[in-house]
C-alpha cells in the first residue's frame, strides 16, 4: 500500500493546530528522509528529518548497549522546549517539538492519537 501523503500532511497539521503547545511536527523515513512536515518557517525541513534520523541511531545504539530492548519514544528536555522521537510503523518516526509550557501527559497523549492515524495513513 503507498503511504497518503495528503492525509498524512492533514493529521500533522491537525496535531500542531489542536495543541497550541506543539511548534512543529514532521514524520520521517527511518534513512531521515522527509515524508511531511510542520515545521516553524525558519526550519529546514531535511535537516531536521536527518537529525530526527541520527537520534533514533543514537537512542536505538543505547538501547542495545544497555540491554533494554526496542527504542519506542526518545525525548529531549531543554529550557526552551522539548522534542519527542515517536516510533510510527516499522518504516517511520515522528518527531514533534513542543513549547516548554506543554504539559507532558497532555503532550504524549496528542502525540499517541496521531501515530494511530499517521500508521493507517502510511499504509
Amino acid at each position: 500500500m503507498v503511504p497518503n501523503t495528503q492525509k498524512i500532511q492533514m493529521l500533522l497539521q491537525s496535531l500542531v493546530t489542536n495543541s497550541p503547545e506543539i511548534e512543529g511536527a514532521s514524520l520521517v523515513t527511518l534513512d531521515g528522509l522527509p515524508l511531511a512536515s510542520t515545521l516553524p518557517g525558519h526550519m529546514d525541513e531535511e535537516r531536521v528529518s536527518a537529525m530526527a534520523a541520527t537520534m533514533l541511531s543514537i537512542g536505538e545504539r543505547i538501547g542495545e548497549e544497555l540491554q533494554k530492548g526496542n527504542v519506542g519514544r526518545i525525548f529531549v528536555e531543554s529550557d526552551q522546549g522539548y522534542c519527542m522521537l515517536t516510533s510510527c510503523g516499522d518504516d517511520a518516526v515522528l518527531l514533534v517539538m513542543a513549547t516548554a509550557a506543554a504539559k507532558q501527559g497532555l503532550l504524549q497523549l496528542a502525540i499517541k492519537r496521531s501515530v494511530a492515524d499517521l500508521k493507517l495513513a502510511l499504509g
